[in-house]
């Protein structure tokens, strides 16, 4: 499966635990919203997930991809030291330019 290069870099990196790498992917406004919370701006994206990285060791494996209109949506097995690991979910990207501008991750 083909991804766009800033989803292979964001996958890549997630792999790699590279937090900086991570956030590097997105806009510096970009909006991530995850388990009900909402992280604003890059900086936050990046301490989101480098807290995330420490307490979950997540590993993600791309299963699917597909556009819809102006969402693209990467469906991942996601894996790691969390209560019903491994569980599918649902990456919605919308992207402003190279960069993503929101991300919402659901189950």
């Amino acid at each position: 499966m083909e991804l766009p290069k800033v989803i292979a870099k964001l996958v890549n990196a997630q792999n790699s635990y590279n937090s900086t790498a991570y956030a590097s992917c997105f806009a510096e406004t970009a909006v991530v919203v995850d388990e009900g919370k909402t992280y604003n701006g890059r900086r936050e994206i990046e301490y989101w997930i480098a807290d995330a990285n420490e307490k979950y060791k997540t590993i993600m494996k791309p299963v699917n991809f597909e556009e819809n209109g102006t969402t693209l949506i990467l469906k991942a097995s996601v894996s790691g030291t969390f209560d019903g690991s491994p569980v599918l979910l649902n990456y919605h990207f919308e992207f402003t330019g190279e960069q993503i501008q929101s991300l919402k991750i659901t189950g």
